[in-house]
This record gives structure tokens, C-alpha cells and sequence, in this order.
């Protein structure tokens, strides 16, 4: 379970995240909805000990992220806005690496390879180098090695940004599992369809602050609207108008 208290962060004059409050819960699929700017990356870097809030905190299975950054990223499998591969590595050796980076040694190791690789059905991509993977692929990859550990909980940052139908659809699969098998699922999102179909909890951003949060069919009906988009637009514009 990861813990948002209130945070705050700026970056010189920009105020990027003014106060961010929400638990997201085991076996639950936690969506940061916003329009770009609106603060989602700035927070789930905070949640991931990437960067240090100015106010609040964060905890991750009752493990502060700012007191013990390293402990907390032991609970967390990150899956960033850009993959990251190193072309010149095959799937295997990115598995095989980041299992090192996180202790494992001998049949541990292979154990842990072997088990994301079942998961994830990446067999006919192991022994390539990413150079040229396509965007499913890449995909892939990336969320292995950051499952490789078996994190309780897993932070995603736009993890649909780039990728074709087919792709969407298997992340989605793999990110339902994940949610059955009892992890904590955070991500972020501006995709109105992706947000309905995965969610069961929808933190709405504006401006850097929590302006409505609740299951898609609660927020739905507290703004009067049809959708989940017409209700994040209604409530979005009357944190904008109050605030003004």
C-alpha cells in the first residue's frame, strides 16, 4: 500500500505539486488522472524516492520513502515514462542485470528470470538486443525488469504512451493479474477509455492539487455527467474556478 500525505514540490518558481493526498490500496488498480502539467509525473517520482518533496511524505508498506529511499525502492517496482533499454543488451541480459542491481545471485537469479519471462511471454524476444524493438516490445521488457524483484507494489508512468492497440491490450491484461495476485497497481494516465477499463480508484489532478478522487462510476455521478470525461472536464473546471 503506498501512503501520499500532502505533498509539495517546486522547481524554482514553478509549483508543481502544491498538495497531494490518496492511498492506493493492495489488490487495487489506482489511477492519477490530469492533463499534461497537471502534477502526475511530478508525483509518482516522489512516490518512487526519485525526487524529495518539499512538504508531506510518502510511505510504501509503512516505510517512509524520504527517511529510507532505498528501502522503500525495494517495495517498488518502477515503470518509467521512457523505457530505458540499453540497445546493445538482449531482453535476457536486462532481466539478468537488474536482478543483480536487486541481490539475487545463482538459482535465485534464474528463478526470478524464468518466472518473469513465463509472466510476460517475452520467450521469442530473450536472446535479441532491444536495438530495434518495437514499441510492444520495448514495452515489455521495461516492465519486466521492473517486476523482476516481485515488488508488492508497481508505479507506472503513462504506461500506455506510444503503444499500438495489441500492446494496450496485453499491458492491460498483465496490469489485471498483477491486481489479482494482490499488488498495489499506481499509475497515471490522460486517457479517458484506459482510465475507465483498469481503475478502481481515480485520483483527479489540477494544477498540482487532488481536485476529486473515487471509483469511476462515484466521480461520474458527483458531477452530473454521462462519462468519466465529461465529469473530469466539470470537476477540473470548478477546482479551476474556485481557486481562481
Amino acid at each position: 500500500m503506498i501512503i501520499v500525505d500532502k505533498i509539495a514540490k517546486n522547481f524554482g518558481e514553478i509549483q508543481a505539486v502544491r498538495d497531494v493526498s490518496f492511498t492506493a490500496k493492495d489488490s487495487t488498480i489506482t489511477t492519477l488522472l490530469g492533463a499534461n502539467g497537471s502534477g502526475k509525473s511530478t508525483t509518482l517520482r516522489t512516490v518512487a524516492a526519485l525526487l524529495k518533496p518539499d512538504h508531506g511524505q510518502v510511505t510504501v508498506d509503512g516505510i517512509c520513502v524520504q527517511e529510507d529511499p532505498l528501502g522503500a525502492q525495494k517495495l517498488l517496482g518502477i515503470f518509467p515514462d521512457q523505457f530505458g533499454l540499453y540497445t546493445r543488451l538482449t531482453a535476457r541480459e536486462h532481466l539478468e542485470y537488474y536482478a543483480e542491481l536487486h541481490g539475487m545471485q545463482g538459482p535465485a537469479l534464474k528463478s526470478a528470470v524464468d518466472e518473469v519471462i513465463s509472466l510476460l511471454h517475452t520467450e521469442d524476444i530473450l536472446e535479441r538486443r532491444t536495438e530495434g524493438f518495437s514499441q510492444g516490445q520495448r514495452m515489455k521488457v521495461a516492465l519486466a525488469r521492473a517486476i523482476i524483484h516481485k515488488p508488492q507494489n508497481i508505479v507506472l508512468d503513462e504506461p500506455t504512451r506510444g503503444l499500438d492497440v495489441m500492446s494496450i491490450r496485453m499491458l492491460r491484461q498483465i496490469l489485471l493479474e498483477l491486481k489479482a495476485a494482490g499488488h498495489c497497481v499506481l499509475l497515471s494516465s490522460h486517457v479517458m477509455a484506459e482510465v475507465e477499463i483498469l481503475s478502481d480508484h481515480v485520483v483527479m489532478i489540477a494544477d498540482g492539487v487532488v481536485c476529486a478522487d473515487g471509483t469511476p462510476a462515484d466521480l461520474v455521478r458527483e458531477a452530473g455527467q454521462p462519462n468519466l470525461e465529461e465529469a473530469f472536464v466539470a470537476l477540473t473546471s470548478a477546482h479551476g474556478r474556485a481557486a481562481a
